[in-house]
């Protein structure tokens, strides 16, 4: 199990390098749904995700029967504080398959995953825990998507290889509506947030989370700080070690250290079928409480502060969370606001019409849809331009939309002017995401 585990650990490490080289070469873009990992606040304030639950069955090893997501419920409220499940909705329906190798990725299923255990879905989900989503909700608590049946979105081939995964985005729908219905038909509970399963994203047809997301409604809860414990280790102790060491040596070094940041819990057995939750999360809140945190919901987290570059104490944040709240799309893919950058004109058609686009977006790529000579169809633009050029807003020329280039004064004048029926007089010449974030923000709140 050790060898597994090692080999896990260095995978996630080379993954997460080779990422992070790989984001800084790729474009960002304006995006309706913003992968949130962190928040820009100063503020001594942090939330914690559970993943995989609800489940029914009790901590391992404990002599205690209650169960686990109960425990961890009680010890949050002991602390004042409040958490986020990130629930599934029922994977009993995730057969015929076999169980994996305890200590590996595939513990709980070679072609699909089965919560809490294999063979025990029925005291797993919220479909068979209906007493425990409530007992979430009534204590304060959040509740998020997991999806319902925790079923891969796409291939991931090195670790999930054996894994059958949904076969389109419409399929990847189709299963985050039907927890989605299920919470709103059952507890008037409306999910806002959403973590796909094992955080893969691409879909087999060409589509991803963000589109999935962006049809729901919903936005990419991911997390900045690993709470730990669902990778095993030799024995039990170790893995509750490894959830407190690293918090402590980051509020040792730092005590603002986990200022706005989301960390990554579970609420279930790991790949040794253990609980180390149980005994590692108040050790982890007890810290948390020494430093002054306070452990909030990630909708708690998003309402102090919704940005991960721009702080309450910048000068258009609050032009910059008036849009967001109003269904603008301020925000690039990674939640940052990038103030100081020059503005371009598919940036500002998606200023303007992201938020409306995602059904026209798919639509657009499926049918491969001419937008302009020098925007196909699958750019993450192409949809917002294409309202743009349809509301006369912003034109083509000699058939060009030309996306990448700076947005003059002139040209931002007229497309606020067309959607809003006025824009501010004093526009600078070269407008930077600041600027056009104040300007569509006065327009949009005289017109209304």
């Amino acid at each position: 199990m050790s060898i597994v585990t090692h080999a896990i650990g260095c995978a996630k490490r080379l993954k997460h390098r080779f990422n992070a080289e790989l984001k800084s070469m790729m474009p960002v873009y304006i995006s309706p749904v913003r992968r949130i990992e962190r928040v820009a606040t100063r503020e001594r304030v942090v939330a914690m995700t559970f993943d995989d639950g609800p489940c029914r069955m009790p901590p391992r090893p404990s002599q205690d029967e209650r169960p686990l997501t109960l425990r961890l419920l009680e010890m949050l409220e002991e602390y004042g504080a409040h958490g986020t499940f990130d629930i599934v909705g029922d994977t009993s329906g995730n057969y015929p398959d076999r169980a994996g190798e305890e200590g590996s990725p595939q513990w709980g299923g070679i072609k699909y995953d089965h919560y809490p255990d294999f063979g025990c879905d029925a005291d797993g989900g919220a479909v068979n825990c209906p007493e425990i989503i409530r007992r979430i909700i009534e204590g304060g608590h959040e509740i998020t998507s997991h999806t319902f049946s925790h079923t891969l979105f796409g291939k991931k081939p090195f670790v999930y290889g054996g894994r059958d995964p949904l076969r389109s985005l419409d399929d990847v729908i189709d299963d985050l509506r039907r927890l989605h219905d299920y919470m709103k038909t059952e507890f008037n509970y409306t999910v806002r947030l959403s973590r796909p399963p094992h955080y893969v994203d691409r879909c087999i047809d060409g589509f991803d989370a963000y589109d999935a997301y962006a049809v729901m409604g919903y936005q990419y809860m991911a997390a900045s700080f690993d709470g730990a414990g669902w990778l095993p280790l030799h024995d039990y102790e170790s893995e509750c070690d490894a959830m407190t060491a690293p918090l402590e040596s980051a509020l040792a070094a730092d005590p603002d250290a986990l200022c706005g940041q989301i960390i990554f819990q579970k609420d279930g057995y790991n790949m040794a079928r253990r609980s180390p939750v149980v005994d590692g999360l108040p050790r982890q809140l007890s810290l948390l409480r020494l430093h002054g945190y306070r452990v909030v919901t990630v909708s708690e987290l998003l309402d102090i502060c919704p940005f991960a570059d721009l702080s309450s104490d910048d000068d258009c944040f609050d032009d910059a969370k008036y849009l967001l709240e109003s269904g603008y799309t301020v925000c690039f893919r990674d939640n940052t606001v990038r103030t100081s950058a020059r503005l371009t004109r598919g940036e500002l058609a998606m200023i303007l019409h992201g938020a409306d686009s995602a059904a026209l977006r798919i639509e657009t790529v499926r049918c491969k849809s001419r937008v302009a000579g020098d925007v196909r169809y699958n750019h993450p633009y192409a949809a917002a331009i294409a309202a743009s050029v349809a509301a006369g807003e912003m034109e083509l020329s000699r058939g060009r939309f030309r996306p990448n280039d700076p947005v003059s004064r002139d040209e931002l004048a007229v497309c606020l002017t067309a959607h809003f029926g006025s824009a501010p007089e004093d526009l600078p010449e070269a407008p930077t995401h600041a600027d056009t974030i104040q300007a569509v923000s006065a327009s949009a709140r005289a017109a209304h």
